[in-house]
């Protein structure tokens, strides 16, 4: 089921955020403590759900015959994600669900200044105290993910998307949630139904070509029992002065059993050159990477050998 994971700085709103983000969903919204108390209350007694709570050291302690509290904690959030729809809020969820196609990740950040101003209004303290207060919260939050996971809770290429509460109102954060999601389970389930399709034989995927002599290369290649991919990977070759790509080169075919891509050429002299300017660069910036170019002459040798198979 899908999973949407919220991992928030304090003072960020985060936790206000995915409130009302399970409100506006339906969803269950699970936190830390509700996580301790739901999960591990057959597991633990007070004073290991105590230690749960507080150590984060304490998740790696063995649980006899279960593994440790890590191991329970992933496999019961696991079978969760199988049966209903959730909201994580904290816990390293954003890495323990890192593979859910059906995931998505979170983070809430907002300036130093605002998270201070709202620390001070919320508990009633002194800038320095404000200070401290976020800088203690900052350290754990990182230690947890760092100690349980060995993962860094900072790195961005751990969400989808970060959102800035010094910038965007909760209502504009939820709403964004709610339509990010929506589309991220329309992608989701067009991606299933693309994988179901491509069970198909190839003659079905020959529609896809540009044009007729790559249909009629495929034809070849399947007459050879040659397994092949069509355009499966983009090579940028060129980018501007913003890191803008500019130009790349789809090679035609790959085949996996030659770990071979193969570009053809039946075209024009400008194009051939075109072509071959391409992939020199390819060669320059990604060494190691089998291309090479099927001239007009050889694929026409191809076809020639395809029809006399055929009479």
């Amino acid at each position: 089921m899908p999973i949407i994971t919220i991992s928030r700085q304090m003072g960020s709103l985060g936790d206000e955020i995915a409130e009302s983000l399970a409100r506006k969903l339906d969803w269950e919204l699970i936190t830390r403590s509700h996580l301790i108390d739901r999960f591990f209350a057959e597991f633990a007694d007070a004073s290991q759900r105590h230690m749960l709570n507080e150590s984060a050291k304490f998740y790696l302690t063995e649980v006899e015959g279960k593994g440790t509290y890590k191991d329970l904690l992933e496999q019961s959030l696991y079978d969760l994600a199988g049966i209903q729809s959730a909201i994580l809020v904290g816990f390293g969820s954003q890495v323990i669900f890192a593979d859910d196609a059906r995931a998505i990740h979170v983070r809430v950040i907002a300036p130093e200044r605002t998270r201070l101003n709202r620390i001070r209004k919320q508990f009633h303290v002194t800038e320095e105290e404000a200070r401290s207060i976020l800088s203690v919260a900052d350290k754990k939050h990182k230690r947890f993910v760092s100690t349980v996971f060995g993962a860094d809770l900072t790195d961005p290429a751990h969400y989808h998307i970060t959102l800035n509460t010094g910038m965007l109102s909760e209502d504009e954060c939820v709403t964004s949630l709610v339509a990010l999601q929506q589309e991220h389970e329309l992608r989701f389930r067009m991606r299933s139904e693309n994988e179901e399709s491509d069970t198909l034989d190839h003659m079905t995927e020959l529609s896809v070509f540009r044009n007729p002599s790559e249909a009629e290369f495929a034809r070849i290649l399947d007459m050879y029992q040659i397994e092949w991919k069509y355009e499966p990977k983009t090579f940028p070759v060129e980018w501007d002065a913003e890191g803008n790509i500019t130009l790349a080169f789809s090679p035609d075919f790959y085949l996996p059993k030659f770990d071979t891509y193969l570009e053809l050429t039946t075209m024009s002299q400008r194009y051939v050159t075109e072509k071959n300017r391409k992939l020199k660069k390819v060669r320059e910036l990604y060494p190691g990477i089998n291309i090479r170019i099927v001239y007009k002459k050889d694929f026409i040798s191809l076809i020639e050998r395809f029809k006399s198979f055929g009479n």
